[in-house]
């Protein structure tokens, strides 16, 4: 039975900080910072907004854009790392939310967990979703995935720079309109780390940012390996001689901290698929310097890290590779259009994959192509650590969703905020009664109690 993504649906907060002008109160040289990290603006949240009501106005948009009533849905899986309960799952927010439109009880026999591994854990419940369809389980009923987060780090910390925060909601069915997974081709690597995490009470990540992007590109490679076992076993794919796994994937969406990111994991993954190929020789040769070996190839990632004329090599050598006419067509033809949208939100955690999906498939169907029939392949990464390489291909009604799709119109009511008004947000000095701006049609959290017998308790309304 096929299953997949039938439509796809964004809430992007109303509010964003400038990385220009970030970037000079910080004493950062702007253009840096937008060409290192691919950052041009970070969506932020407002005093009256937080990831459950983020993801219940995603559900809300998909819902009412396919004309859905509650009794089509039989899931609703939401996937975060912005938690705000140890123990009420954040599916149960949304579902109290969108039974303010819909009735109370309508959702009461929907199914569902709330998911965490970081940015991974929206993969695995699309992955567990697609399976309850595959098994026959879902009885004519759809399932929800959304994956909702605040990407928020400490003043003046390095993360700061790569904030954001939205929501993305996938709608699943045995009819998918959009793209139909690979069966039997998932593939998942991990292992016990401490690159990214955050402690109980601590509203801020603690991260090891050399450290977690190496390790991000450790584990997809290792996640793709299983996955290339697995697409050629399978019969999925068959690769003639000179090829590699990568040149039968016409799209690869990569876990986006930053947008450039996804630049580097993909020049990291073409070194490791192409390195025992001809076309590498000739690769070497053009551009006049060896790949740099680390003193002890087999080290921990420390004594990588620690190595530090192998780092300034690498470095050295990366910058060459990307520049090379090889890589860039690549780069240009497969990844480039899904790094679009991340520039212009940030950092979404959980859904910054899943933004890059969706921006692949706008700014693609923009050039004019015909997307029927690709194949997509994703790199999904969570700190902690996990990564998850799993492919689909679009289907043949795909234009139906694409040919609507616009990103710009939809960021376009926006405010951009002063420095000072960003800094008030993030230090949290305002209630969620005093919120920057004042939306309608929207669901709103309007209280946290704060009473020993109820401490926590959140109420939200839908904003007429």
């Amino acid at each position: 039975m096929a299953a997949g993504i039938d439509d796809i649906a964004i809430y992007i907060p109303r509010l964003f900080i400038d990385a220009a002008d970030f970037a000079k109160a910080r004493g950062l040289d702007p253009e840096k910072l937008q060409k290192g990290l691919g950052v041009s603006q970070m969506a932020i949240v407002d005093t009256n907004q937080d990831p459950a009501c983020l993801a219940a106005n995603a559900c809300l948009q998909i819902m009412q854009k396919n004309k859905l009533s509650p009794e089509d849905i039989g899931r609703l899986y939401v996937s975060t790392e912005s938690s705000f309960d140890e123990s009420k799952a954040m599916n149960s927010y949304v579902i109290g939310m969108l039974e303010q439109v819909y009735g109370q009880g309508a959702f009461e026999h929907c199914g569902g967990v709330e998911t965490k591994f970081a940015c991974v854990s929206g993969s695995y419940a699309l992955y567990d979703n697609t399976n309850w369809i595959r098994a026959g389980e879902a009885e004519g009923k759809q399932a929800l995935v959304v994956v909702s987060d605040i990407a928020k780090y400490d003043l003046g910390s390095s993360g700061e720079m790569t904030q954001g925060a939205g929501a993305v909601v996938m709608l699943l069915n045995d009819e998918p309109r959009l793209l139909a997974f690979d069966p039997k081709v998932t593939a998942t690597s991990i292992k016990d780390e401490y690159d990214f995490y955050r402690p109980f009470g601590k509203e801020t990540p603690i991260v090891h940012g050399q450290y977690s992007n190496l390790l991000y590109m450790i584990q997809v490679r290792k996640a793709l390996e299983i996955y290339k076992k697995k697409a050629l076993s399978s019969g999925l794919m068959k690769l003639e001689p000179g090829e590699t796994i990568l040149d039968h994937m016409d799209y690869l969406n990569m876990h986006l901290p930053y947008s450039n990111m996804g630049k580097k994991a993909l020049a990291y993954l073409i070194r490791h698929e192409w390195r025992q190929l001809p076309r590498w020789k000739k690769l070497i040769q053009d551009m006049g310097m060896l790949e740099p070996v680390p003193k002890d190839p087999r080290g921990t990632i420390e004594s990588v890290l620690g190595d530090e004329e192998f780092m300034a090599k690498d470095h050295e050598f990366t910058k060459l590779f990307t520049k090379t006419k090889e890589f860039q067509e690549v780069y240009e033809s497969k990844l480039a259009s899904s790094l679009i949208a991340s520039k212009m939100i940030g950092n979404l955690y959980t859904a910054s994959l899943y933004l890059g999906f969706r921006s692949c498939l706008e700014f693609e169907y923009q050039k004019g192509i015909d997307l029927n029939g690709k194949r997509v392949g994703f790199g999904s990464y969570g700190s902690g650590s996990s990564a998850m390489v799993f492919s689909g291909l679009i289907q043949p009604q795909y234009e139906e969703v694409v040919k609507n799709m616009n990103l710009e119109a939809e960021l376009a009511p926006r405010r951009k905020l002063t420095l000072q008004e960003y800094e008030i947000l993030h230090e949290n000095k305002l209630s969620p009664e005093e919120p920057m701006l004042n939306t309608k049609r929207e669901f709103i959290l309007v209280d946290v109690n704060t009473t020993t017998e109820s401490r926590g308790e959140r109420r939200y309304i839908f904003n007429e």
